[in-house]
């Protein structure tokens, strides 16, 4: 799905040879939002061209074992730091090696949870959608929208999944699953909750499983 900018188009035809008859003006309404657009507005995407620096730490808790990984992104000139454990990576995304690449495998996994909604920009043209005005969300069981996205099957990280998308008419998300390889069942359902604003960006800072045993969220959590 091609995104179409919006823009406001004024055309001025000047009638020649008609003195007493005023100018005419012919006005191009402007292009409604997607949903997918509106979902990436509602969290602050026009306020991301003002992002340089974004940082987070990314924590999952799962009984008792705790697991993080703390990055730094500049998106104006694609370079990441990476924390992990004892290591330190700094890479720029243009350019990378294969230690670079496997720590992007991570930072795109990590960056996706919480920034998806921006992702529904960033990978219009890598997805086909669906979207339906009412259907249960699967944790809450309250009415809600649902868009689906089901990514190509060639490139990127993880080709051919799916996401469905789970939200109000404010446009943020509150639930979504994960389904890998665009199969039926579920391969994960989490909340999106307690989120915060930073620098003009809504950010879901917990994502929690039904049953209460899984739990990931974002500490460190800066916007310059």
């Amino acid at each position: 799905m091609k995104k179409i900018p919006i823009s406001l188009l004024c055309l001025f035809l000047v009638l020649t040879g008609c003195k007493n008859k005023p100018k005419q003006i012919e006005k191009e309404e402007t292009p409604a939002q997607s949903v997918a657009e509106k979902i990436a507005y509602a969290h602050g995407y026009d306020n991301w061209k003002s992002v340089n620096e974004f940082t987070f730490t990314f924590n999952v808790d799962r009984d008792s074992l705790h697991m993080e990984r703390s990055w730094s992104w500049k998106p104006k000139t694609n370079e990441v730091t990476s924390i992990i454990g004892s290591d330190t990576i700094n890479y720029n995304r243009g350019s990378m090696d294969s230690i670079a690449k496997k720590a992007n495998g991570y930072f795109i996994n990590d960056r996706y949870w919480v920034l998806a909604p921006f992702n529904l920009i960033w990978d219009a043209n890598n997805y086909t959608f669906e979207h339906q005005l009412e259907e249960k969300a699967p944790i809450s069981q309250k009415p809600m929208q649902k868009l689906t996205i089901v990514y190509g099957n060639e490139g990127g990280y993880t080709p051919g999944d799916a996401y469905d998308f789970y939200f109000g008419d404010d446009f943020i998300v509150r639930e979504w699953v994960f389904r890998k390889a665009n199969q039926s069942e579920p391969s994960m359902t989490t909340t999106w909750e307690n989120y915060t604003k930073l620098g003009g960006l809504q950010l879901g800072r917990d994502h929690r499983m039904v049953e209460g045993s899984f739990s990931l969220n974002f500490t460190n959590l800066k916007v310059n």
